[in-house]
């Protein structure tokens, strides 16, 4: 199997996932809060992951025409959950498509435009974006975990 279509799974899985955390969120504000040192809100992320993806992957690769405004990404608030779930699901269908559609020789090549550091291939920058998005899935169910957790109604056992 060649390793676009290793990636397309993961990038599938790890969409799929982070569709499923945004959707686990019993409080919908809780998407737009942060605790702590966190300085992102896992809706932010979610704008973050939608609007890098669908550039450096949509656009980039599949020529989607998708324009990013990556300062958005952090700045925009209080988008309902349903409208983040689907905009993952169209990301999803982008994602598999373009990856399904490259050769092996296109894998290897220069990706088009400059990412971290001069001459890497469409395959470093593609498992360089899977591990991200996989990062921030992380940090978004953290962040989801720690915002809804119930109430500890329970003193601390003391160790004697």
């Amino acid at each position: 199997m060649m390793l676009n279509y290793i990636l397309a799974e993961f990038y599938q899985r790890d969409l799929r996932q982070l569709i499923k955390e945004v959707n686990q969120f019993k409080d919908e504000s809780n998407l737009w809060k942060t605790t702590g040192a966190v300085k992102n809100s896992s809706g932010n992320l979610v704008l973050h992951i939608l609007g890098g993806t669908n550039y450096l992957i949509g656009t980039v690769l599949g020529g989607t025409g998708y324009v990013r405004h990556r300062d958005e990404e952090f700045t925009r608030k209080n988008i309902p959950g349903n409208e983040l779930v689907d905009q993952l699901e169209g990301l999803a269908v982008i994602v598999t498509k373009t990856l399904h559609s490259l050769s092996s020789d296109q894998m290897e090549a220069e990706y088009p435009i400059f990412f971290d550091r001069p001459k890497t291939t469409v395959a470093y920058v593609l498992t360089q974006l899977a591990l991200h998005l996989n990062y921030h899935l992380g940090q978004v169910n953290y962040l989801r975990r720690i915002l809804e957790a119930p109430e500890n109604t329970t003193q601390p056992q003391s160790t004697p």
